[in-house]
């Protein structure tokens, strides 16, 4: 551990209803960088849990210390949103991501936050290759999804599900997350960056022991209908026009295409006015000038997204702001001011 390199670190977990993991989460965390060189920080992001995640939360920063940072969103926004507020609030200069559910190892941050400084990458994707889920369920679904994003993308990672991820900050902060697109974020970082920059990490998976999944075969439909999504953004989020423009042509070129051969007909003297092709051609022509138009005014949004990209998807409850102004990192070596003797407690 020694010889690894080290920087500021901030770790993201967004936690739903996981209350009987928040506590071995936060002790396996603080095992796994016991040794670590730099400073870091544990973002809790309570997305709106119904049980007691936020109070558990809460209790370990006051038996680890300030570094520990519970952040509850005022209702369930979704693990996009969450991983979002985590990100912007996280004040190191690398930032992980992970799932609440223990299903990912923080064994595995250590080592990938040191090929990321010393591969100069923008980011270390983690790969299950030996992943503890259900076949049908899980698996085959993910399987198929990875291998579409994968086509479509141009990204080349095996495993776009897998939430452990190490980040530069520079980078990810640049990056805003909306709906569901936590699980494109390499895709999104594309954008940002060249695909030589972003690598990916065997890493440790085990099985889910508490609480319960909040994922089923139904996300399987969200992820394709998000993946349409991300395509048109990495091709055309800032030409639309060009989009939409191809196809208005086309509809137009065809619909064109039809009334210049009625035109030859009726200058033929044959009645086109019961001729089907008179009505497909006309209906052509009406739908390229609505295609267009709407690439117009998808050029016009274009601008207004790129010009308001602050605007946030979450809430925070008012007194949170000043709340955390006085957190801290814990130090190597180092103990934290709020740190308590309560082991008896865990």
């Amino acid at each position: 551990m020694s010889t690894m390199l080290a920087a500021p670190l901030s770790i993201v977990v967004p936690m739903f209803n996981e209350q009987e993991n928040v506590a071995p989460l936060v002790d396996r965390v603080h095992e796994a960088l016991a040794q670590y060189n730099g400073a870091w920080e544990l973002l809790l992001v309570d997305d709106g849990s119904s049980d007691a995640t936020v109070a558990r939360a809460r209790k370990a920063r006051e038996s680890y210390g300030t570094h520990v940072r519970p952040i509850p969103l005022t209702r369930n926004f979704g693990q996009t949103a969450a991983m979002q507020a985590g990100i912007d609030l996280a004040r190191g200069e690398v930032i992980v991501t992970m799932d609440g559910d223990l299903q990912n190892d923080p064994i595995d941050i250590p080592r990938m936050v040191d090929r990321l400084l010393r591969e100069d990458l923008d980011l270390v994707a983690g790969w299950r290759r030996d992943r503890k889920d259900n076949l049908w369920v899980r698996k085959v679904p993910s399987w198929l999804a990875n291998r579409l994003i994968r086509r479509l993308t141009g990204v080349n990672l095996h495993d776009y599900g897998c939430s452990l991820k190490v980040f530069r900050a520079e980078v990810i902060k640049g990056v805003r997350l909306y709906g569901e697109m936590h699980r494109f974020i390499p895709a999104w970082l594309a954008t940002q960056t060249a695909p030589s920059r972003i690598a990916e990490e065997v890493v440790t998976h085990h099985p889910r022991t508490a609480g319960t999944s909040k994922y089923g075969l139904s996300r399987t439909f969200r992820v394709v209908i998000d993946l349409l999504s991300v395509y048109f953004f990495m091709r055309f989020s800032a030409r639309p026009a060009h989009f939409f423009g191809l196809l208005g042509t086309g509809f137009g070129l065809l619909g064109g295409l039809g009334m210049f051969y009625l035109l030859i007909e009726k200058l033929l003297g044959h009645d086109i006015g019961d001729r089907p092709l008179l009505l497909v051609s006309i209906l052509f022509v009406l739908i390229a000038v609505q295609i267009l138009t709407t690439g117009v005014l998808s050029e016009m949004l274009s601008r207004t997204y790129y010009e308001s990209r602050n605007v946030r998807t979450y809430h925070l409850p008012v007194r949170f702001d000043a709340e955390g102004e006085h957190d801290a990192f814990l130090e190597p070596g180092g103990t934290s001011p709020a740190k308590t003797n309560t082991e008896g407690d865990r």
